[in-house]
């Protein structure tokens, strides 16, 4: 198991106890060694999959106690323990927590003065990074997103739904993102078809559309009749979309047919309307920054 930042910082702070300055690397790789951290888990990404989670811990570590000037930076990406750090060693603590580097005037002086304390009193929160704590919260707000969606969705009617549909779809690239590829059926005369979307002018491909604005489970039994419905078109593809879940049995027998059929629940279909800002709009917008350490080289 990766450990949280809080707890990399103390065996972090004793790799200098040589007195040898250290690399960002060098640091990186002690700490994979101390805590045996095993090939598989350096591979494991933070939210985002930019970085390697262990990689972002470390990065987190050195920068807190950076702040509280227990160590230094002589070189970019190269790191000394202060006079204030080798303090710290002579007599550690179990553990180097944001509460313990409060002690260090440095540490309030460096630190974001507008942060919320509160999270710092609130041990599940501290033990994520700044950068996991913002994907996190990230997460929190598209998943409640998410629900809205799929409450404003039950109370249209399914002609407005099999419309949403092929409005996604055709905001998704297919029909060449032209609103006229795409049609709703008459109703009545649908055969089990809800929609078409022309993938060529001339209409020779098309992807036929279920669109089942349902709240209880899709079973295999409406996957094999539209699966008929395809096959009275003659068709190659088709999506069947709905707004609840599919069961397993359904999701199994649409993986082993000779045509292809794209199942779509109502979670991947909420995140595929926020993805392509199909009934959402936004609300704010915040820009994150790294450091440009090149415009920091000297010639």
């Amino acid at each position: 198991m990766i450990p949280d930042f809080q707890t990399i910082m103390l065996p972090l702070l004793k790799t200098f106890q040589d007195g040898e300055e250290k690399t960002s690397k060098e640091l990186r790789e002690k700490m994979v060694s101390y805590f045996n951290i095993s090939i598989d888990e350096q591979k494991e990404k933070i939210p985002s999959g930019k970085q390697p989670l262990y990689y972002n811990r470390v990065a987190w570590a050195i920068a807190y106690l950076k702040m509280a000037d227990l160590i230094s930076s002589p070189l970019r990406a190269v790191y000394k323990i202060t006079e204030e750090g080798k303090k710290v060693l002579e007599n550690p603590p179990e553990k180097i927590t944001i509460n313990f580097l409060k002690q260090f005037d440095s540490f309030s002086k460096n630190r974001n003065p507008e942060k919320d304390t509160e999270l710092d009193d609130n041990n599940q929160i501290v033990e994520k990074t700044p950068d996991e704590l913002i994907e996190i919260g990230y997460k929190q707000v598209k998943n409640e997103l998410s629900l809205q969606i799929l409450n404003q969705i039950k109370d249209c009617s399914p002609y407005f739904f099999e419309k949403l549909v092929l409005d996604l779809l055709i905001k998704m690239g297919y029909g060449g993102s032209e609103m006229a590829n795409g049609e709703v059926t008459p109703k009545g005369s649908d055969e089990g078809i809800d929609g078409i979307i022309k993938e060529d002018k001339l209409g020779l491909d098309k992807i036929y559309i279920q669109a089942k604005k349902w709240e209880n489970c899709v079973g295999r039994p409406e996957i094999q009749k539209f699966v008929g419905a395809l096959q009275g078109k003659r068709a190659k593809k088709g999506i069947f979309i709905t707004m609840s879940t599919f069961s397993k049995e359904a999701l199994e027998y649409a993986e082993n047919l000779d045509v292809a059929v794209i199942l779509i629940d109502g979670k991947k279909l909420a995140n595929y309307m926020i993805e392509n800002e199909l009934g959402v709009s936004l609300k704010q917008n915040y820009k994150i920054y790294n450091v440009d350490t090149d415009y920091f080289i000297e010639e």
